[in-house]
């Protein structure tokens, strides 16, 4: 379960954060794939490894009216990646602010269009948690895998941890050499983490022209 925003923007940050955002874009099934794999490496002997059978994807999504380019490109993204037949996105339209004129109202441009100062996510981190107790909650699910830094989904962690059903765990980005960590943890029960370095970042990276 990703929450595609974070992992995109963390990753940048800690390992590559001299190139533009948009070109260091992380691909859902290849950086599933590095995180299973690293998890299955790191697995003690005895203990069975993990199958990847669904990849849920949680992201932002610009308007097709205030930003036609980056509306196109995400629904680009999001056909390119669902090809892989485990890969399901769930894009939620980002929320925009507007300039307001001394009564308030959004002002607007001679062509009627408002103008917009700023934009941000909306509720991802609440489809993520949705999500989380969703499929842990599903007879089919062994395992889940929350792909976040934000704390704000330190809840469902919980949550699902109280639920005795599925088995709860986490990834993030680190670098060895800053030791940055990034984890997230739950409260009281602390759930395995795996942790993926520039290399896995760099195996999961989405190099597509969109």
């Amino acid at each position: 379960m990703i929450d595609y925003q974070n992992v995109h923007l963390v990753g940048h940050s800690v390992f590559d954060r001299h190139l533009p955002k948009h070109e260091t874009l992380v691909d859902p099934a290849l950086y599933a794939g590095q995180v299973v794999s690293e998890r299955n490496r790191r697995q003690r002997e005895g203990y069975a490894h993990a199958v990847l059978a669904k990849i849920l994807v949680y992201r932002g999504e610009p308007s097709a009216e205030h930003d036609p380019m980056d509306y196109a490109r995400s629904q680009s993204q999001k056909s390119h990646w669902e090809r892989d037949a485990r890969v399901h996105v769930t894009l939620r339209p980002l929320k925009y602010e507007y300039q307001r004129d001394a009564q308030g109202r959004p002002a607007t441009l001679h062509d009627g269009s408002r103008i917009v100062t700023g934009k941000r996510e909306k509720g991802v981190d609440v489809l993520c948690a949705l999500a989380a107790v969703r499929e842990a909650r599903s007879p089919e699910t062994d395992l889940v895998i929350l792909a976040s830094s934000d704390s704000d989904l330190a809840p469902a962690i919980d949550e699902v941890l109280k639920l005795r059903m599925a088995k709860m765990e986490t990834t993030s980005w680190y670098d060895p050499v800053t030791r940055v960590d990034r984890a997230l943890r739950g409260g009281a029960t602390r759930v395995w983490n795996t942790r993926l370095t520039k290399v896995h970042f760099e195996a999961a990276r989405d190099r597509t022209a969109y």
